[in-house]
């Protein structure tokens, strides 16, 4: 089983210590997004995990715990971009951020932090220039502490259309897509990174930007030093070239604020209060109730023992 922790909210920022909690007590429950009342446990383990994929616009809060991980392999995706507060309102000050990058690299080692440069838009304020610069000045400070950079573009979803509307906010084109990615596959290299994209219809290729995914087989197989029998998850879009993960997140958790999020039907930055957070419980900012109905997931590695002619 691979672990993702998680797409729908960031747990490494707001949920640290209950996400140790977890691994600790050796299990976490999960209430079905589409089916609330309908709630998997599911064990967690060294003999279920194969790998931890955490994704996080700040994981300060899992540095003091991080021999907790010790048991499994796993990798940070970092999310890192040059927007200012009125897109991603309750985020650290960026020199912080990057100093945060470079400390987790120092303790976990760069192989298991992938910086993400995401999702990029266009506005009046955020124009290709700008992107550029940002991404120079990233990858500079970055050098060192990463080996992967992943770019992906701006998906507009229902729940952010206004605000797109509102502000002015358009995708690039192909021909725009690839213009950048040309410059930032060059300032990539510059800076020791292989660039990758997350989920694009448009062929990067052709700018020297590898097709990528977030939860990425040949990363699990080298931090595991063995392969792995996994499929697609078919969970998620077509252009997504993730493996199958099991999500341990819940959707409307995140106070981060950030303008394009996918994840909040809330008003951006709503308070803890609203979640019922409680760092004992087997469900993130939840409590099992009268009504739900909780039944065991059946989980197993994935890992596979190569066979081997001499």
């Amino acid at each position: 089983m691979i672990l993702s922790v998680s797409r729908r909210t960031d747990i490494p920022h707001y949920y640290a210590s209950w996400f140790y909690g977890r691994l600790r007590e050796g299990t976490v429950c999960v209430r079905n997004p589409v089916s609330p009342h309908q709630i998997s446990r599911i064990r967690l383990s060294p003999d279920t995990i194969d790998c931890i994929v955490f994704w996080t616009k700040n994981p300060d809060g899992m540095l003091s715990g991080l021999s907790e991980l010790d048991p499994y392999p796993y990798y940070f995706q970092f999310t890192l971009t040059g927007y200012g507060k009125e897109i991603e309102p309750a985020l650290a000050d960026k020199r912080s951020l990057l100093s945060i990058f470079q400390s987790l690299s120092r303790k976990v080692g760069k192989e298991r932090v992938v910086w993400r440069y995401d999702p990029i838009f266009l506005s009046a304020r955020y124009s290709i220039p700008y992107h550029l610069h940002a991404f120079r000045e990233i990858a500079r400070e970055l050098c060192g502490y990463t080996d992967t950079v992943v770019i992906s573009f701006l998906d507009i979803y229902a729940k952010i259309k206004k605000w797109v509307s509102e502000q002015g906010v358009v995708v690039p084109d192909e021909e725009q897509m690839l213009e950048m990615g040309m410059a930032m596959s060059r300032i990539a290299a510059e800076n020791g990174m292989h660039i990758m994209s997350c989920a694009e219809k448009a062929d990067l290729i052709r700018a020297g930007v590898e097709k990528g995914c977030c939860v990425d087989k040949a990363r699990i197989e080298r931090l595991m030093g063995k392969p792995i029998c996994a499929v697609k998850d078919k969970a998620q879009r077509a252009a997504c070239g993730c493996i199958e993960s099991v999500d341990i997140g819940a959707y409307n958790t995140c106070s981060s604020g950030c303008a394009y999020c996918y994840a909040n039907t809330k008003k951006a930055g709503s308070s803890y209060a609203a979640f019922q957070y409680d760092s004992t419980s087997p469900l993130l900012c939840s409590q099992i109730g009268a009504e739900d109905r909780v039944y065991d997931r059946r989980v197993s590695q994935l890992q596979t023992e190569q066979i081997r002619l001499f």
